[in-house]
């Protein structure tokens, strides 16, 4: 570590299970400013996306749109992120009828308080994206599971995220 440091190499935050995790604002499609505190109070799934009008990001988003009755009758909530701009999110959205809030993390500085950071993606020098991840918190918003891959490509387990909510009370 030390010598990451010397090189001037960031060290990315991390958020594990049990801790509370970091509050944020970013914008909706709308371009509205929205915190994560702001969803406390219900359990909250927080799905990072790589980016907007990919397959795989496609595929989990619609997903989660399919799965968000049975989520909301476990009394979860769900709010997706990504660092592409509220307007390619709400293209996205929009194309693909999401009915959760999409938020744009276009300054990254979210994906780095999460620890999350992927350079380099899609073999784009210096294109800096979220790892696929899952965070789930309680209605406090203590994170109570979470999932990351660095491998974009892999879609989340989604009867491990029905099982999680399922075991917080």
């Amino acid at each position: 570590m030390k010598k990451e440091r010397e090189k001037g190499i960031k060290i990315m935050a991390k958020v594990e299970v049990g801790q509370k995790a970091p509050d944020f604002t970013l914008y909706d499609t709308e371009r509205k400013q929205r915190k994560l505190s702001e969803f406390m109070g219900k359990k909250t799934v927080i799905a990072f996306f790589p980016g907007a009008f990919t397959g795989i990001c496609t595929r989990e988003a619609c997903k989660l749109r399919d799965d968000l009755s049975k989520l909301q009758k476990m009394g979860a909530q769900i709010v997706g992120i990504s660092v592409d701009s509220p307007f390619a999110n709400k293209g996205f959205a929009d194309a693909n009828k999401l009915s959760f809030p999409f938020l744009s993390d276009y300054g990254r500085q979210t994906i780095a308080k999460y620890g999350l950071e992927s350079n380099n993606f899609a073999g784009l020098p210096n294109y800096l994206v979220a790892k696929r991840s899952i965070f789930i918190t309680d209605k406090d918003g203590i994170v109570r599971f979470k999932w990351v891959t660095d491998d974009p490509g892999i879609e989340p387990n989604y009867e491990e995220i029905s099982k999680a909510l399922a075991s917080i009370k």
